[in-house]
C-alpha cells in the first residue's frame, strides 16, 4: 500500500486570519482565535492549515503588502502566539502552511525605504527603477509604474502603488527571500503557499509588453510576456526546493499568475510540489455548472499534469466568489454547493478548502461605501472586489456570528442566524455533516486520496468518474439536475466500456455495487439501474 503523504492525500484548510475568530474584542481575528479552534479543525478531518498573511502590514492590500517578513502583525498577536499555534497544531497532527509573499513588499518595508532614499543606496537595485515608464499595466488597473519625487524616477508595482515589486534579478534579493523561508522553517512551519510566484522575475531590460485583444480584469489589452514566467524563475525555484528539502516533510505550493499550463510547468521533483491551476474557477459566476464543463476541464488538467505531477483542487478562496454563491441560485438551496464540495473532495488532487466552505457560507453583499478591496473600489459596479468572500466566519447565532465581541472589521453576512456552525453541528442532515462525512471517507479510502482519475461519462445531468488506487476502485456519480434522473450504472453510459456481465474493467460498475456515501439513499447494494435524486452525490465501491 502506498505511503500516506499529508500534502497530497489530506485536505488543506485555508484560514483568512482576520476573519476567523477574534479573542480580544477588537473586531479583528487573531492567532489565539485560531489556536482555540484547533480541536474543531482536527475533528473536521483536515491535514493542514494554510494561513493568509499574518505579517506586519499597512493593509493597502489586506496583508499582501508586507512591511516585515519575519514578524507577526500585533493585531494578530505575537511571535510567541505563533509558536504556541504551531506547537498545538502539531500536537493534534495538523501542519501549518504560511503565505509567502515574496514578489513584492510594502512601500513601508525597510528595504524599500532604503531603496527610494537615493540612487546610490546599496538597496537601490533591490527594486525596479526607471527614468521613464514602459507600457506595463497593474493587475489592479492603471499603469504599473509610480513616480517617486524623492529621486525623480518610477518604480514598478504589479499590484497597488503601495506594493513595489522586488527585483529578483538581483542575487541579494533572492538570498534575502531564501533567508525569510529559512526563518520560518526553523520555527516549525511545514510549508509555504507562494503568492504569484511566476511574476518574481521581469525581463531586466524592461521592454514593453505586446498588446492583446483578450486580457483579464485589470489587465486589458496586454500580453504579460516581459513581466512573468522569465528564464530566471526555474533556477530560483530549484534553490527554494533544495532549501525546503533540507527540512523533511515540508511543502511548496505556488499560485500562478496564469492558467493550468503555467502551473504544470513548475511542478516536479526539483521544483514545486504543487501549483494552483484554478481549472474549475474560470467561470466566476453561476454558469457553466454542468457535467460537461467539469469533465472537459478535468481531462484537460490530467493531460497537462500527467501521472507524475500532482494537481490541486480549488473552488473557493480569499480572491474568488465562494462556490456556494456562484452555483446556488437560491441562498437556501445547498444542493449545488454539495456537488461543488463533492468535486473538491473526490477529484484527483489536493483539496484546498476555504474557511466557511464546510458550512456553505455565502458571499456577503456590500454597498459601495462598504467596499474595502482596492480593485473593487476602482471598478465598482462592474467588479465589486473580493470583500464578499472575506466576511467573518459564522460560528453561531450569537451577535456578530460569534466572531467578535466588538465591531467586526467587515460586516457579517446577515444569514448567520440561520447558517452557522453551531446550528449545523446540532443537525445531522446539515451541510457540515455532509462535509465531515465526505472527508472521513477520504481518510479510509486510498483511491480518493491518491488514486488515478478515470473519466466515465458526462451527460446533461450526470457526471461519472472513478478513482483507482492499488486494489480499490471508487465510482462517483453526481446528479447536477434539480430533478430525479434515471441512471443505468451497467450499460447506459459506459461508452463502450461495459461488459456482458454488466460490469467493466474501466467502465461503470454493474448491479451489486455498494453505496458507500450518498445524499439520496442509504448505504448498501444498489441495482444496475438507479434513480439519482435531485443534486445527489453518490459514491460506489
Amino acid at each position: 500500500m502506498e505511503e500516506y503523504v499529508w500534502w497530497r492525500d489530506g485536505v488543506i484548510y485555508q484560514i483568512y486570519p482576520r476573519s476567523f475568530l477574534d479573542t480580544n474584542g477588537d473586531g479583528f481575528g487573531d492567532l489565539p482565535g485560531i489556536t482555540s479552534r484547533l480541536d474543531y479543525l482536527a475533528d473536521l478531518g483536515v491535514a493542514a492549515l494554510w494561513l493568509s498573511p499574518i505579517y506586519p502590514s499597512p493593509d493597502a492590500d489586506f496583508g499582501y503588502d508586507v512591511a516585515d517578513h519575519t514578524a507577526i502583525d500585533p493585531r494578530y498577536g505575537t511571535l510567541a502566539d505563533f509558536e504556541i499555534l504551531v506547537e498545538e497544531a502539531h500536537r493534534r497532527g495538523l501542519r501549518i502552511i504560511l503565505d509567502a509573499v515574496l514578489n513584492h513588499t510594502s512601500d513601508q518595508h525597510p528595504w524599500f525605504l532604503e531603496s527610494r532614499s537615493s540612487k546610490d543606496n546599496p538597496k537601490r537595485d533591490w527594486y525596479s527603477w526607471r527614468a521613464a515608464p514602459n507600457n506595463w499595466i497593474s493587475a489592479f488597473g492603471g499603469r504599473a509604474w509610480e513616480y517617486d519625487p524623492v529621486t525623480s524616477e518610477y518604480y514598478y508595482h504589479l499590484f497597488t502603488r503601495e506594493q513595489p515589486d522586488l527585483n529578483f534579478n538581483n542575487p541579494e534579493v533572492r538570498q534575502a527571500q531564501l533567508d525569510v523561508l529559512r526563518f520560518w522553517l526553523e520555527r516549525g512551519v511545514d510549508g509555504f503557499r507562494l503568492d504569484v510566484f511566476n511574476t518574481y522575475f521581469e525581463n531586466p531590460d524592461l521592454p514593453d509588453n505586446p498588446s492583446s485583444l483578450l486580457g483579464r480584469l485589470g489587465l486589458p489589452l496586454q500580453q504579460h510576456i516581459q513581466d512573468a514566467d522569465q528564464p530566471g524563475l526555474l533556477p530560483f525555484l530549484r534553490e527554494m526546493r533544495a532549501l525546503v528539502d533540507r527540512y523533511p516533510g515540508r511543502y511548496l505550493v505556488g499560485e500562478t499568475f496564469g492558467g493550468p499550463e503555467a502551473a504544470a510547468r513548475y511542478v516536479g521533483d526539483d521544483l514545486l510540489h504543487a501549483a494552483f491551476s484554478f481549472d474549475f474557477t474560470d467561470s466566476r459566476w453561476s454558469w457553466p455548472f454542468n457535467p460537461r464543463y467539469f469533465m472537459e476541464r478535468g481531462i484537460r488538467r490530467e493531460t497537462l499534469f500527467g501521472a507524475a505531477q500532482w494537481p490541486t483542487n480549488v473552488l473557493s478562496n480569499h480572491d474568488l466568489p465562494r462556490a456556494a454563491s456562484r452555483y446556488a441560485r437560491d441562498d437556501e438551496d445547498d444542493g449545488p454547493a454539495r456537488l461543488a464540495m463533492a468535486l473538491l473532495l473526490t477529484l484527483r488532487g489536493t483539496p484546498f478548502m476555504y474557511q466557511g466552505e464546510e458550512i456553505a457560507m455565502r458571499d456577503v453583499a456590500l454597498r459601495r461605501g462598504e467596499i474595502l478591496d482596492p480593485p473593487g473600489r476602482r471598478y465598482w459596479p462592474f467588479y465589486k472586489g473580493r470583500d464578499g468572500c472575506r466576511a467573518p466566519f459564522q460560528w453561531s447565532a450569537a451577535p456578530n456570528a460569534g466572531f467578535s465581541a466588538g465591531m467586526p472589521w467587515l460586516k457579517v453576512h446577515p444569514d448567520y442566524r440561520s447558517r452557522n456552525l453551531a446550528g449545523q453541528k446540532a443537525n445531522p442532515a446539515s451541510f457540515f455533516y455532509f462535509t465531515h462525512r465526505l472527508i472521513a471517507l477520504r481518510w479510509i479510502h486510498p483511491a480518493l486520496q491518491h488514486g488515478e482519475f478515470v473519466p466515465l461519462a458526462a451527460t446533461r445531468e450526470v457526471l461519472a468518474y472513478q478513482r483507482k488506487a492499488e486494489n480499490e476502485t471508487m465510482t462517483i456519480l453526481l446528479n447536477f439536475a434539480k430533478k430525479p434522473v434515471d441512471f443505468d450504472t451497467s450499460t447506459a453510459l459506459g461508452h463502450g466500456f461495459a461488459s456482458q456481465d454488466g460490469g467493466s474493467e474501466r467502465g461503470l460498475p454493474g448491479a451489486g455495487a455498494r453505496v458507500l456515501f450518498s445524499t439520496g439513499r442509504p448505504e448498501g447494494v444498489v441495482p444496475g439501474r438507479i434513480r439519482l435524486e435531485p443534486y445527489e452525490v453518490c459514491v460506489l465501491g
